[in-house]
């Protein structure tokens, strides 16, 4: 490792959708996603992937990658993995995985998130000698949505979540190191989760700083109407909005047919930049903070260069899209803190030490608000306004609504079943023939096992899950207390049980 720390840092997320059995040619297309990441311009150094599920698939993109990134770590968690990795140019001194307490629910298994274990990988990672030459990085995938918001029945789960990671990264920066929460966060710029990290975390959603008139969504969603905007084309949602899903430009998001007309050795399909793209948005981020510490402004910090969607080229062979998303990729340049009064030109100041600050597509960097300074010295409310936090609250009171009656319904067919059950073997008694007791005994073995089934998630999981939202109720409220300007300080019986 050089000894001293990198001017430069090339950062990169992707979800790779590698799931076992069900993403279709995951290992073809993660092994090309490896080839991708070495030959990336610029060269990465830190690496977020998030549905990465097999080893074999990992130690394919390592075999490709080892020679930039010769560190890595593979994450396990839950019943089949959480399948995120982190990949690094530097050491890796400390790693964790965090469980999301909030992750899904045993009975939804065609879905999926809660026996993956859901959560954030975690590593420090050393560029420098310095003292605070550490980077900690935050690697997640957030609960997927299944209907459309407010009315999506997982909104809380990636609420808490959300709430979840904002503190994990508070916390790296409380120790002056520089933070990048990286993945697919399953949430549109400025909505509830986004809006929560963005102000509880000292991180900043780097596509934003650059592009702060990005899109909000996908423009067939009512936020985006109501914005009055023309529906924007293939092209410009890459380089202005940063869509990294549902683009028309990805494969995996084109019907049947047209997907057979791609593989070996057939003609290249090409669709043009200009064509409306009213369905893509930006579900994949890369948030970073400055690292900038104001009692030291000789220091330096942490500043974006340059954000871009990557990972756009197509199998070389199968003529596919690597993944169902593409890469959300980042560069962040370190710089001293330049006073406003200063005679000094800031970006004269930066070219004679080598960086010269512009974003690629807009030039925002030319802006006060943008310019190294504003990034530098930036703050943000450290709340976000008490209505807000009044609508978490009226979440969590009617998600735990819906989840008492839930645990009610199937603690009520354990006690059925079991009822049941007994009542068939007493019946057997008297059975006039023996299949009739062989009927009677099924019934009997069938029903106390889905009674078994619904008491275990009615007793255990479904409590897990309330005691949760107490934890996350108790936060929340608290968090609310000091935005009104009230005590830190809640008493547990104000959290109410029922």
């Amino acid at each position: 490792m050089s000894t001293s720390a990198p001017t430069e840092i090339n950062v990169i997320s992707l979800n790779c959708w590698g799931l076992k059995y069900l993403s279709a040619l995951h290992n073809e297309r993660l092994a090309e996603i490896g080839a991708r990441i070495a030959t990336a311009d610029p060269v990465p150094q830190i690496v977020g992937l998030q549905e990465c599920w097999t080893q074999e698939d990992y130690q394919a993109i390592r075999g490709k990658t080892r020679h930039i990134l010769p560190y890595g770590k593979f994450y396990h968690s839950g019943i089949f993995g959480g399948g995120l990795v982190i990949l690094s140019k530097w050491p890796i001194e400390e790693s964790s995985m965090y469980r999301y307490p909030l992750n899904g629910r045993p009975t939804a298994f065609f879905r999926g998130d809660w026996f993956v274990g859901k959560g954030v990988a975690c590593a420090k990672i050393r560029y420098g000698t310095g003292a605070k030459d550490v980077a900690e990085v935050f690697t997640t995938h957030l609960h997927a949505p299944y209907e459309r918001e407010p009315n999506d029945s997982y909104l809380c789960h990636r609420t808490a979540q959300a709430w979840e990671i904002a503190k994990l990264m508070r916390g790296a920066a409380e120790r002056g190191h520089l933070v990048l929460g990286l993945g697919d966060f399953n949430m549109v710029p400025l909505s509830l989760a986004h809006r929560l990290i963005d102000t509880h975390s000292p991180a900043r959603d780097v596509w934003m700083l650059l592009h702060p008139d990005c899109s909000l969504g996908a423009a067939i969603d009512p936020v985006e109407q109501a914005r009055r905007k023309p529906i924007p084309t293939a092209e410009y949602n890459l380089h202005e909005n940063g869509a990294t899903c549902d683009s028309i430009l990805n494969t995996w998001r084109w019907n049947k047919g047209q997907q057979k007309k791609l593989g070996p050795k057939k003609p290249a399909i090409v669709v043009p930049l200009d064509r409306e793209d009213p369905r893509a948005k930006r579900l994949d981020y890369i948030f970073a903070s400055t690292a900038f510490d104001p009692s030291n402004p000789a220091a330096g910090g942490w500043v974006v260069k340059s954000a871009k969607v990557g990972m756009l080229d197509r199998h070389p062979e199968l003529q596919c899209s690597l993944s169902d998303h593409f890469s959300v990729e980042a560069t962040l340049v370190h710089s001293t803190f330049v006073q406003p009064e200063s005679n000094k030109n800031e970006e004269a100041d930066a070219v004679n030490n080598g960086v010269f600050l512009e974003s690629p597509t807009t030039s925002e960097f030319r802006l006060p608000h943008r310019s190294v300074a504003g990034q530098l010295g930036f703050t943000t409310p450290p709340f976000l306004p008490v209505q807000t936090y009044d609508e978490i609250l009226e979440m969590i009171y009617k998600y735990r609504r819906r989840e008492r009656q839930q645990r009610r319904f199937r603690l009520g067919n354990f006690m059925i079943a079991l009822v049941v059950s007994i009542g068939c073997l007493v019946a057997v008694w008297w059975s006039p023939r023996n299949f009739v007791a062989f009927l009677l005994m099924l019934l009997s073995t069938l029903g106390l096992g889905l009674g078994v089934i619904d008491g275990l998630i009615g007793g255990l999981f479904i409590g897990s899950e309330i005691r949760a939202l107490k934890e996350f109720e108790w936060e929340i409220s608290n968090t609310r207390a000091a935005a009104i300007g009230e005590p830190h300080v809640m008493a547990d019986e104000a959290i109410q049980d029922w």
